[in-house]
């Protein structure tokens, strides 16, 4: 009896024993884990700040040596692909662990980036970089284009960056031997007006894409029926935006600089100018914590609207500025 009294009492308290191992152990794993998720919040919120509209270094201050036309351009482009790959948190799109999985805001906002260096890129290809329609294409700009067209949601084999970078190193020979007079950009006004209007267009689907976070009358484009965007979707639209209009205010400060004499020419460099500014407007700091999607008059704000009126200011300012550059 003695015996089995001793024996019950110790599997008692092994018993009770392994209970607050067990709780222990539960405590450790729940502090880890509240301690892992608020790293991976200040991580996610570090990774989601935006570039500065300043921050972008196309040439070394005081060293614009071996600088030719077609230079600012060029470098320009360059800097934002690299922006896109260098910045705190690196390419986001393609993330597959947390918090990059988590984000959506940074990676909208690099697509719009991306769509830029795409349309540039393919324009120098085509025009830019061609005396006619009939001269040979740039070999690095015909190997870069479809390099930044890959898709920007692979993880692996390969993997986005891979690409992007190949196609920077591609833009830096294409740069080297530009400056060195080894290749060529000409800036002429149908070369301008090409990129313009692709541009146009990107804005234009853009700002229908903003105005639509609000119902609008049921039948518009033509008798066809335009459906609002998802509320889940709206903040996504309006960070695409905000990185495509970072990305064009660089592209039109290059612009300003390597077609200065075909701008001054055209009486276009006001216009010019005045898109610039409408552009820089859509990077004011942000300070509400999320996309507001309030009524036109209603007592909270719509930051899809107000991002869609700069962009409708910008592109009507872009066709305006297509037409003095196709004049005689």
């Amino acid at each position: 009896m003695k015996f089995s009294r001793r024996t019950g009492n110790t599997e008692a308290r092994s018993g009770r024993l392994d209970g607050e191992n067990g709780r222990m152990l539960g405590k450790i794993i729940a502090a880890v884990l509240a301690v892992y998720l608020v790293i991976c919040l200040l991580v996610g919120w570090y990774w989601s700040r935006e570039p500065d509209l300043e921050g972008l270094t196309v040439v070394p201050v005081g060293n614009t040596e071996g600088l030719t036309t077609g230079s600012y351009t060029a470098r320009t482009v360059r800097e934002l692909a690299r922006t896109l790959l260098d910045k705190p948190g690196g390419f986001l799109s393609n993330d597959i662990t947390p918090p990059g999985i988590w984000l959506d805001n940074m990676p909208s906002w690099e697509f719009g980036v991306l769509v830029q260096v795409r349309d540039i890129t393919r324009s120098m290809r085509r025009d830019m970089a061609r005396s006619q329609s009939q001269s040979t294409e740039d070999p690095a700009l015909s190997k870069a284009e479809p390099l930044f067209h890959f898709d920007h949601n692979s993880w692996a084999m390969p993997a986005s960056e891979s690409e992007y970078r190949s196609g920077i190193r591609q833009l830096d020979d294409y740069i080297t031997r530009l400056e060195s007079g080894n290749a060529s950009f000409y800036t002429r006004a149908d070369n301008l007006a090409g990129w313009i209007n692709d541009v146009s267009t990107r804005l234009g689907s853009l700002s229908q894409r903003l105005s639509a976070s609000v119902a609008r009358t049921p039948l518009s484009d033509g008798g066809r029926e335009r459906k609002q965007t998802p509320w889940l979707q709206i903040d996504n639209v309006f960070y695409e935006a905000r990185g495509s209009a970072w990305a064009l205010a660089h592209l039109l400060r290059a612009v300003e600089k390597d077609y200065a004499d075909v701008l001054n020419n055209k009486n276009a460099l006001v216009s010019l100018r005045q898109i610039i500014r409408e552009l820089e407007a859509t990077q004011a700091p942000m300070w509400s914590p999320v996309i507001l999607n309030g009524g036109g008059f209603g007592m909270l704000a719509n930051h899809s609207l107000v991002m869609a009126n700069y962009l409708s200011r910008a592109n009507a300012g872009l066709i305006d500025l297509r037409r003095l550059l196709e004049q005689g």
